[in-house]
């Protein structure tokens, strides 16, 4: 049998984007740092991101019935770890709003969903989002490989 830890290195070769994860559940905003995210559909504009069955946000999200996906850019690392649990978690995120669900300001992108459905896969629930609104925001993405953080470089055709 495979090891977890294998798998999870395996995984880690892949390079994505950084996303945070926000709603709002009554007068409480809350937020978490997230690399599973994909587009999903063009008609109906669909989106999904991936949440460990443990999260806090699986609960709230579900309360709402809305979420947002910021994407970061290269200047928010301190963003993603903020979220993460590794930063000061004291230090207040000051936040824009999009249809009354909260964002992260100056995100590359952020993508406001009415929660579509939900589907229980493994130790994790895949949240489909049915995309209500969009903001962009011109800038470089910050990106995860390897456990580490990083930035997109462009490779030049010849």
């Amino acid at each position: 049998m495979m090891e977890s830890r294998t798998f999870r290195n395996a995984m880690g070769r892949f390079a994505t984007g950084v996303t945070v994860i926000t709603t709002k559940s009554g007068e409480d905003h809350h937020g978490m740092t997230a690399n599973a995210f994909m587009s999903v559909s063009l008609d109906p504009k669909l989106i999904t991101v991936s949440i460990d069955n443990r999260a806090n946000m699986l609960h709230k999200i579900n309360q709402s019935g809305k979420f947002a996906v910021s994407f970061l850019s290269d200047k928010q690392q301190d963003i993603s770890m903020h979220f993460a649990g590794q930063a000061n978690a004291g230090e207040e995120i000051q936040f824009d709003y999009i249809q009354q669900i909260p964002v992260i300001q100056n995100a590359l992108a952020s993508v406001v969903c009415d929660l579509d459905r939900s589907v229980k896969v493994g130790d994790h629930t895949l949240f489909i989002g049915k995309v209500i609104d969009i903001n962009l925001t011109d800038g470089n993405p910050l990106t995860f490989f390897g456990g580490k953080y990083g930035k997109h470089e462009p490779v030049e055709y010849v």
